[in-house]
């Protein structure tokens, strides 16, 4: 997946640290294979998405995202991330790469 940053800003890195996931760990989830779906539930007014992946330090991360364009890049917006209850990470096993 290409794209050319993050796009953080109070609101969403304090949001996203709430759960106790790092702006680093969110990061580091695109550093390597990460499973992405819509999350079409929760997408009145702008499209998102969601993110199944591990972090730097093994921990696996559900995270939900946006796009969002600014001066012409392409920015991945982190809306909400935390990490994976144990039942969550038996059910998608097979899917987490």
């Amino acid at each position: 997946m290409w794209f050319d940053g993050f796009d953080w800003d109070s609101g969403n890195g304090e949001k996203c640290q709430m759960h106790g996931v790092s702006v680093a760990e969110i990061e580091s989830l695109f550093d390597r294979s990460v499973l992405i779906g819509p999350d079409t539930a929760h997408s009145i007014g702008e499209q998102r998405y969601r993110a199944i992946g591990t972090s730097s330090v093994g921990r696996n991360v559900f995270l939900v995202f946006t796009w969002r364009t600014k001066a012409g890049q392409r920015r991945l917006r982190p809306i909400s991330a935390r990490y994976m209850h144990a039942k969550e990470v038996a059910k998608h096993a097979q899917k987490i790469p």
